[in-house]
């Protein structure tokens, strides 16, 4: 059995490869860079109602259908291109969801215009650094949102996003590192905030 298989993690990552590859590599690691946020972003918009394996596992196919998440492309598309995406069945194929995507494209350019990038808009949340649960977390007590998500949430929604409740805002959040969630007997957990700083649910 290899190491892949035998490593304790979080709950959720199972015993899909690519959820465990996604849990080792990618959840909880602090993204900063536009084009990837943006990425991240709309799969969990996508999410929304689904379950994340069903996202990820549709990942390489939102790539190529969404041009690899390019904000500038995304925002342009027309009817035909709603249209033909819609006609895809390599990923989720929800016409508010779809429209969403352009939607918060154009919302995502805008406050690139307004603040140089999204990232440091982003970060401002969460002063920068990645937010510690004040205590250990276990299945039970891993918050679904959170006073932070909450805030961002609203503030999403006032650019005009769609598709950012809390509950995707701090999924968003844990999958960008803005929130390190790994549970107590995760290889990957780390101590709580000393400080306490991670806002309670």
């Amino acid at each position: 059995m290899s190491e892949t298989t035998t490593l304790s993690r979080c709950f959720w990552a199972g015993d899909d490869e690519l959820m465990q590859a996604y849990h080792d590599n990618e959840w909880g690691v602090p993204v900063y860079d536009d084009q990837e946020l943006f990425e991240r972003l709309l799969l969990e918009c996508f999410q929304a109602g689904l379950s994340w394996r069903t996202i990820l596992h549709k990942r390489e196919n939102f790539r190529r259908a969404f041009d690899d998440f390019d904000p500038v492309q995304i925002a342009a598309y027309g009817e035909e291109k709603i249209a033909s995406l819609l006609a895809d069945a390599g990923i989720v194929r929800n016409r508010l969801k779809v429209r969403g995507a352009v939607r918060n494209a154009k919302a995502f350019l805008r406050i690139v215009e307004e603040h140089g990038t999204f990232s440091a808009w982003l970060w401002r949340f969460v002063d920068g650094k990645p937010l510690l649960p004040a205590m250990p977390l276990t299945p039970e007590t891993i918050p679904a949102e959170t006073d932070v998500a909450r805030a961002l949430s609203k503030a999403l929604r006032k650019a005009d996003f769609t598709f950012v409740g809390p509950t995707i805002c701090y999924a968003f959040m844990q999958s960008v590192g803005m929130a390190n969630d790994h549970v107590l007997g995760c290889y990957q957990y780390q101590a709580p905030s000393a400080q306490g700083k991670a806002p309670i649910p």
